[in-house]
């Protein structure tokens, strides 16, 4: 048994003194890294030796050397692999943030583009508006009625959009009544008409303060000639951008 203790001890001494004469210089200036890894390897290669030895012999511990170094050297790669592991896990995780990033990126793009449109479309359509507006928008009635038409309605949802679009603009509404009847009847129904629109528009979040209504009676006939035709056309609501406000519509 002690002849195989020194016989190990002999082997282990001139493996060692192989592998530093083996050795290059240059090797001393080698990264941390490989430094771990070599040192893991000589562990496995003296833990060979010495438990080669002792089970085996002087050839047991030659055999040790190898399988030692062997081992040493795997478990320096496992250590290696799992580094790597870690931080290719680590790429991807931030690859994905970026590629979640981009998609919110194109789709707030997207929302975007489509907001310019329809904003274009909407100033489009507001600018006509205001254009009807400054010449003249007219609710018409049937006879001897204040009701708003539905047909009519539509058109004040639209005066009532712009008017939203344009918190500076006001309104002038002017009621008429036909030639038909008395002229305080006509007066009060021309009153009552006024009074209608006024209030669909109210309805639709167009301030009271932004409408100046009046009204005429039967005394502001379109035509002179009285007839069933141009008694239709009488029996309106005019609705018009007040003086100071068209020159802000124009632009």
């Amino acid at each position: 048994m002690k002849k195989q203790i020194i016989a190990a001890l002999i082997s282990v001494s001139l493996f060692g003194s192989s592998m530093a004469f083996a050795a290059p210089a240059t090797q001393a200036t080698q990264s941390t890294d490989n430094s771990s890894g070599d040192e893991e390897a000589l562990i496995g290669v003296g833990s060979g030796i010495v438990l080669g030895a002792v089970v085996a012999g002087p050839v047991g511990a030659i055999i040790g050397a190898f399988t030692g170094g062997m081992i040493g050297q795997t478990v320096a790669n496992d250590s290696e692999i799992k580094q790597q592991q870690a931080a290719l896990a680590e790429q991807e995780s931030r690859l994905m943030a970026l590629r979640q990033q981009n998609e919110a990126l194109l789709t707030v793009k997207e929302e975007y583009q489509e907001a310019k449109v329809e904003l274009a479309q909407l100033r489009q359509h507001q600018g006509t508006r205001l254009e009807e507006l400054a010449l003249g928008l007219n609710v018409q009635f049937k006879t001897g009625s204040s009701n708003v038409e539905p047909h009519f309605k539509s058109q004040l949802d639209e005066v009532a959009d712009a008017m939203a679009v344009s918190p500076q603009l006001k309104l002038d509404l002017t009621g008429y009544a036909d030639r038909r009847g008395d002229s305080s009847y006509n007066q009060a129904l021309s009153e009552q008409r006024v009074a209608e629109v006024k209030s669909y528009l109210v309805s639709k979040g167009v301030d009271e303060t932004r409408l100046d209504a009046k009204a005429y009676g039967a005394s502001a006939p379109i035509k002179d000639e009285q007839s069933f035709e141009n008694d239709f056309f009488d029996r309106r609501v005019t609705i018009k951008l007040l003086p100071g406000d068209t020159a802000l519509a124009s632009n």
